[in-house]
């Protein structure tokens, strides 16, 4: 697609420019993909208007239909659309700019009134509202400029323009890669991605090799572990952040809770895992809904018995592409208790919540752990995240006395080597070479 709108053979590396600038701009996890689909739609129009539509008269009329009905569809990506016309015909199309402007105004004065003017000319193609990466309108001007390069003549220089063009597209790759990609981020995007399609292998793997020192790393690393029944063994053999690295507290942000609300879900605190997920549902900055957490509610309310606001959740689910036939499928456990009590996760976790409603605040988790554990011995996952919770608090002295509840109802035939390691840093006062607990020890105290 670049290609066209650089139609001379001499510039075709050229081309390649706004792809690699693209690349760069994807390293910014908060430009929408509604953005990159804007673009193209403008670019294929283009070419169309300059293959079929050869009649100056048509063509006039057809960048009329097409510019007022583009804007209604992709927004302000339409003015490269305006440009790129105005790039191929001349100043003497320099009214598709003035009809573009006044389309804008139009729109603003009448339709969008609600709106603020910020978000009219520049669109919603970045999730933070009020705001936009540098590159987003840096790119459509590349683009123009390559539309109107090859009209200009470079003499007898071709050579030297091949080198340039070259030298040109590896600082742009090398930039691209530099500074569009953060590898810590990029690493716990891909831990959440693991983390909602149950891989834990590939979350263990990959936290041997490499951990982001973050709370968010550690909450997802040992669900993977509770997961696999390893986290009593392995807890420590991996970076802790402290008391929040089993359960985070809350932050009204985009990401930071959806592993501790699937934490929540999978240990029964259903209660706790609806209001994590409503919240990060809330706290999206651009208004819009996802359909992730919205399917965690559902769940959540089906699990508690509220059938009306369970069909209304399921009922918007319905209405998406992605979630229409799982949402389907659900619809028929409502208000059916039998079918609800024999399903293998949503029985599951009747079993396991709580059998009453209260408050507690995060300082409590430990004691939280504990009381869902005395409901309900089988929940094994409750047991090893309260043991493993007060290690975190270094209450030394609940977890030797709780040790019995290990041996009794843990289910190993062994003490578990992580507990091994914890009871003879106990005994020796944490004189223990290479103790992985006297490492974590060691590192909360210095911080």
């Amino acid at each position: 697609m670049w290609c066209i709108m650089c139609s001379k053979t001499s510039l075709y590396a050229l081309s390649f420019v706004p792809s690699i600038m693209l690349i760069w701009l994807l390293g910014d996890p908060s430009v929408l993909l509604s953005y990159i689909m804007a673009m193209f739609v403008v670019l294929i129009l283009v070419v169309l208007a300059r293959r079929i539509y050869g009649l100056s008269r048509l063509n006039a009329t057809f960048d009329i239909v097409v510019l007022s009905c583009l804007y209604w569809l992709i927004g302000p990506m339409a003015w490269l659309y305006a440009a790129l016309r105005v790039a191929d015909k001349g100043w003497r199309w320099s009214w598709v700019v003035i009809l573009m402007l006044t389309i804008q105004l139009l729109v603003y004065h009448f339709i969008l009134t609600q709106w603020p003017l910020y978000t009219v000319v520049w669109g919603t193609y970045y999730r933070i509202p009020l705001h936009i990466n540098d590159l987003m309108w840096i790119i459509p001007l590349v683009i123009v400029l390559l539309a109107v390069l090859p009209k200009c003549s470079f003499g007898k220089h071709v050579q030297l323009g091949h080198v340039l063009q070259t030298v040109l597209l590896v600082l742009l790759g090398f930039f691209a890669i530099k500074k569009g990609y953060d590898k810590e981020m990029y690493e716990l995007i891909r831990q959440d991605y693991l983390v909602r399609n149950e891989r834990w292998d590939e979350i263990i793997e990959q936290a041997k090799e490499y951990q982001v020192k973050t709370p968010f790393s550690s909450v997802c690393v040992n669900l993977a572990l509770s997961q696999k029944r390893q986290l009593a063994d392995r807890m420590f053999d991996f970076y802790q952040s402290g008391e929040d690295a089993l359960v985070m507290p809350r932050i009204r942000d985009l990401t930071s809770m959806l592993p501790t609300a699937e934490v929540f879900w999978r240990l029964g605190m259903v209660n706790s895992a609806q209001r994590y997920m409503f919240d990060t549902q809330e706290s999206i900055l651009n208004a819009k809904k996802s359909g992730r957490c919205t399917k965690r509610i559902a769940e959540c309310m089906l699990v508690n018995g509220h059938y009306k606001v369970a069909r209304k959740q399921l009922g918007l689910l319905k209405k998406s592409l992605f979630y229409r036939r799982w949402a389907t499928e659900v619809e028929k456990l409502l208000g059916n208790e039998a079918m609800i009590n024999r399903h293998p996760v949503y029985g599951n976790v009747r079993k396991l919540r709580y059998k009453e409603d209260f408050l507690y605040s995060y300082e409590e988790m430990d004691k939280m752990l504990g009381l869902l554990f005395v409901n309900n011995p089988e929940n094994k996952m409750a047991l090893d995240y309260f043991m493993g919770q007060m290690l975190l608090k270094g209450n030394l002295g609940g977890f030797q006395q709780y040790m019995s509840w290990v041996q009794q109802y843990g289910g190993y035939r062994v003490m578990p080597l992580g507990y091994q390691d914890v009871m003879m840093c106990i005994q020796k006062n944490g004189n223990v070479e290479g103790s992985p607990y006297r490492r974590y020890v060691q590192q909360r105290t210095r911080n």
